[in-house]
């Protein structure tokens, strides 16, 4: 099992700029199979990039989400958002903060959606329930919209690019977060949390009590195919401004789309049932993608 690096003393130095990539590689690699192979795709300046933006967003994750996360408080996240304004001001803190410390003097990233990000796991630290798509899309945004804001001026965009394409980095992220919620809607019941809408729910009859008890049926699988629905409405957004992207970052970026679009394909083959079975893209199946969205990348 990977472990997180543990802090050093001020007076030991940190590992090297090479050790830290590495590690962020590992991480990478290890807890987002998907989304790793899509960086592999990458120049090696932009993906080394990505991996360190990813084990960042890893570590804020793993506060709230993570095996130490009932000891996190809000006093945690703002030692952690002074932690993140340390490695902004070019001190990192921790072994893998070198990488990142490197990436943002290499790349023009702004803090905010970092400190978003960190907002975003405010949420979990006191929301189990959301009532309204609204207030569940304020969500996905901080924890993962966020993300095409921080990886954009790493994949680089063409002069002619506008603030669609901006916008379309957010959907893709928002995309990818509905996505695991539907995904992982087991395993977030284990955990007394439900991240779909109530609103929704209610509309087509569905209680919180048919979800702990593991319930599908035709309710739930029209619920289902309407969250789809929505999900495949931020992908389709998301596609509109990959041709904004620098053409080095367009194949990767039309691929980790598929990969992850492709949950939602096996979610519909194993009829919508998420309690009992984890929907996954077989490697194979994965390795079918990207001959496509090579093509993609080239004409769209």
């Amino acid at each position: 099992m990977l472990q997180l690096p543990k802090p050093h003393p001020t007076t030991r130095s940190l590992v090297s700029i090479d050790e830290s990539y590495e590690y962020c590689r590992q991480i990478t690699a290890h807890y987002s199979k998907t989304f790793y192979m899509g960086t592999l795709l990458m120049p090696p300046e932009k993906r080394q990039a990505i991996w360190a933006i990813y084990e960042w967003c890893r570590r804020t994750d793993e506060l709230v989400d993570g095996p130490k996360a009932a000891a996190t408080t809000p006093e945690t996240l703002d030692q952690w958002e002074n932690h993140l304004e340390a490695v902004f001001a070019g001190h990192p803190q921790e072994d893998a903060d070198v990488a990142l410390v490197d990436t943002l003097e290499r790349f023009p990233i702004p803090i905010e959606p970092f400190r978003d990000m960190i907002a975003g796991q405010r949420m979990d630290l006191y929301r189990s329930r959301y009532e309204t798509f609204k207030e569940l899309e304020l969500y996905c945004y901080r924890v993962a919209g966020t993300v095409g804001l921080m990886t954009s001026p790493v994949l680089g965009l063409v002069e002619s690019a506008t603030g669609d394409a901006v916008e379309a980095a957010i959907a893709l992220g928002i995309a990818n977060q509905l996505t695991n919620i539907l995904r992982d809607v087991g395993e977030d019941a284990g955990r007394g949390r439900i991240y779909l809408p109530l609103e929704d729910l209610e509309r087509f009859h569905y209680t919180e009590k048919d979800l702990f008890n593991s319930v599908v049926d035709d309710r739930w699988r029209a619920f289902m195919q309407f969250e789809i629905k929505r999900a495949q409405g931020f992908y389709h957004r998301a596609e509109q401004g990959i041709r904004a992207l620098n053409p080095d970052a367009r194949w990767p970026v039309w691929s980790a789309l598929m990969l992850y679009q492709g949950i939602l394909n096996v979610i519909e083959q194993n009829q919508y049932d998420v309690f009992n079975q984890r929907a996954f893209v077989p490697k194979g199946r994965k390795l079918l993608y990207l001959p496509i969205a090579w093509l993609r990348a080239q004409a769209l």
